[in-house]
């Protein structure tokens, strides 16, 4: 069961500050595509969507990125619906061989990073030659991070953020634009 309804979920998006137009999410990924172009052309690389929340931004890179590149998925999360981490539940594991290869992680958020964390580790474990990471979006936070990323679209503040595939409880990430959730009054 969906800890909100469709109804408050709209509720929710009609709220919400936009931080972000569309315009200029898809002009971040071009920043972000050329600037992956730049580095990685030549490598071989193999992309790796992390789902669910990178399948939005993994989506609309690849046909901006035109050279030769292999893909596969994982799933690993520590969020499902909820707002908080907890311990990561891996789902789908990586099913294309990583030794040896350039590889290259997309998600949608930066936030802690607990779980892109591990998943550069799994890679590294199973024998990666490089990991590289590529997030659309980047949490202003003052806490700790244990990770840092090689590509990043937009900078966002911390509060609860959904659209362009990172959720809100299950919904929203097909909101038109990066919202934050309205701040209480």
């Amino acid at each position: 069961m969906k800890p909100i309804s469709p109804q408050q979920a709209w509720e929710v998006l009609r709220k919400a500050d936009r931080l972000y137009a569309p315009d200029a999410v898809e002009a971040a990924l071009d920043r972000m595509a050329h600037e992956i172009g730049q580095r990685l052309a030549n490598a071989d690389p193999l992309l790796v969507c992390i789902m669910t929340g990178g399948v939005v931004p993994f989506g609309k890179l690849l046909p901006r990125l035109q050279f030769p590149l292999e893909i596969d998925y994982v799933h690993a999360t520590r969020y499902g619906e909820k707002l908080r981490g907890g311990e990561l539940d891996w789902r789908v594991g990586p099913t294309e061989e990583a030794r040896g290869r350039t590889v290259l992680l997309v998600d949608d958020i930066l936030d802690e990073g607990d779980t892109l964390a591990a998943i550069e580790a799994r890679y590294r474990a199973d024998g990666a030659r490089d990991v590289h990471k590529a997030v659309l979006v980047v949490k202003n936070r003052a806490r700790a991070r244990n990770i840092s990323v090689d590509f990043s679209g937009l900078d966002v503040p911390d509060r609860y953020i959904f659209g362009y595939g990172m959720d809100y409880k299950g919904y929203l990430r097909n909101a038109p634009g990066i919202y934050a959730e309205a701040e209480p009054q």
